[in-house]
């Protein structure tokens, strides 16, 4: 299981790319294995701030529908287009090419929040 220990991690399993005032934010490898194949991301929240935790999107996969949390309280201020031609970059790429949103944080210490690389890995007993 692929787990970069240069990012930070979410108890619901998405990733967090930090870079100054910007987050890039997509789902785990972990669970873009537990969902299956990746047919549909909707992201409907671009150009809205919302709070940590708060729905920003949804993930379809074949058999369900997830709820996508955000992980830092911010402004959406980009969502990967390439995904609504290209949804299965999730399964195949998800810390590249599957990546979901970009925020531009609000509150930066929430980012100690997150788990590192190993928390994630016990959280999820890899």
């Amino acid at each position: 299981m692929n787990i970069p220990a240069n990012l930070k991690y979410t108890k619901d399993h998405e990733w967090v790319s930090v870079e100054g005032e910007i987050a890039t934010v997509g789902i785990t490898d972990f669970a873009q294995k537990e969902l299956g194949d990746i047919v549909y991301v909707e992201v409907e929240t671009l150009d809205q701030t919302l709070e940590k935790d708060e729905v920003f999107g949804t993930v379809e996969a074949v058999k369900t529908v997830s709820d996508l949390f955000l992980p830092l309280s911010g402004e959406i201020i980009e969502f990967n287009e390439e995904l609504v031609q290209n949804p299965e970059a999730v399964n195949t790429d998800p810390y590249g090419k599957g990546w979901m949103v970009k925020v531009k944080i609000a509150d930066t210490s929430e980012i100690a929040e997150l788990l590192t690389d190993e928390s994630y890995k016990n959280l999820i007993g890899a």
